[in-house]
């Protein structure tokens, strides 16, 4: 089987080449820093990884599954190949919608996506609407927040991978439940980080609290944008969830002219409509700006809803003293 393999690496100088089981096949340079080719050896199911100029072995910035670990190799995945059963699935409204968040790792004794599912039925006898997910995402070590994710594209290995969290969302659409996934777009983890490595992810024009700023309006930004609505848009298409929790978004830094949360937006309602199905995007922010979930033509960027910490941490401060 022969699979059409592409990346964006404008900072390779003189070669990219996908490493399998020994053999190298080298990538053909095109236009913007795109390195791409026809590897004969790439199927579901193999392990491959990345060597930039000759250097050591790097997991492909969009890899579906890291089953060794950030530092591992990546692993082809195909996503048609599961077998859903939630054709039935409507979708639920935001509005009438009670939101149970929880972490995976430590949700139930066994940690993982299989250890959700057990315990389903009594979410759905609390009268919860939907689980939302902490981030679930690749991240070095086999438990953690999760915040600190490298691997955008990969369902944390030792949760179930991507099997594991498409039974899941499966589970959750037979019982009624929506399923929310917290995503991490203002920064990546230090350990297993290699993006820098292939192009202009980060700019030192802006920081957060972590290092680095995500570069979403400077040179090769578009290219980063694009990173940061396909990865949204393959949560909602290939795993079924109904809405992503974006977090921290005042940490993203974007002075173009039309926001990457706009832009995100925009997708999502062009794949909620082609679907049928409501899909949502959830700002966390600090700000307490109302620009997050105005409407575009009104100056905003469209999102379904924000986080309203400044009411919550009133709250807390009323119930504790």
């Amino acid at each position: 089987m022969t699979l059409e393999f592409s990346v964006w690496a404008p900072r390779a100088e003189v070669s990219v080449e996908v490493l399998v089981a020994g053999d190298r096949t080298p990538l053909i340079l095109e236009e913007r820093g795109r390195w791409t080719a026809d590897v004969v050896a790439l199927s579901a199911g193999v392990d491959y990884s990345l060597s930039i100029d000759g250097g050591r072995p790097r997991p492909d910035p969009r890899s579906a599954h890291q089953p060794a670990g950030v530092d591992g190799p990546s692993r082809v995945v195909d996503h048609g190949s599961f077998e859903w059963t939630d054709a039935g699935w409507g979708g639920i409204e935001l509005s009438r919608t009670v939101l149970y968040e929880l972490h995976v790792g430590t949700f139930s004794e066994a940690g993982t996506f299989r250890g959700v599912i057990d315990h389903l039925d009594h979410l759905v006898s609390l009268g919860v609407d939907a689980i939302e997910l902490m981030p679930v995402v690749e991240f070095s070590g086999a438990r953690g927040w999760g915040y600190d994710c490298v691997d955008l594209w990969a369902p944390h290995s030792a949760y179930g991978g991507p099997e594991g969290l498409k039974e899941l969302v499966n589970a959750c659409h037979a019982r009624g439940l929506g399923v929310v996934v917290d995503v991490v777009y203002n920064h990546l983890g230090p350990a297993g980080n290699f993006l820098d490595e292939f192009g202009p992810y980060f700019d030192d024009r802006h920081h957060t609290n972590w290092g680095q700023g995500i570069n979403v309006d400077g040179p090769g930004s578009d290219e980063v944008r694009a990173f940061i609505v396909e990865n949204a848009l393959m949560w909602l298409r290939d795993y079924h969830v109904d809405g992503l929790r974006l977090d921290a978004v005042h940490a993203i830094v974007d002075e173009s002219a039309v926001h990457v949360l706009e832009q995100l937006s925009s997708a999502v309602d062009e794949l909620s409509s082609a679907r049928g199905l409501p899909l949502w995007l959830i700002a966390e922010s600090d700000l307490n700006a109302p620009r997050f979930v105005r409407a575009p033509h009104e100056g905003g960027y469209g999102l379904a809803a924000s986080w309203a910490d400044e009411w919550h941490h009133a709250l807390h401060a009323v119930l504790t003293g």
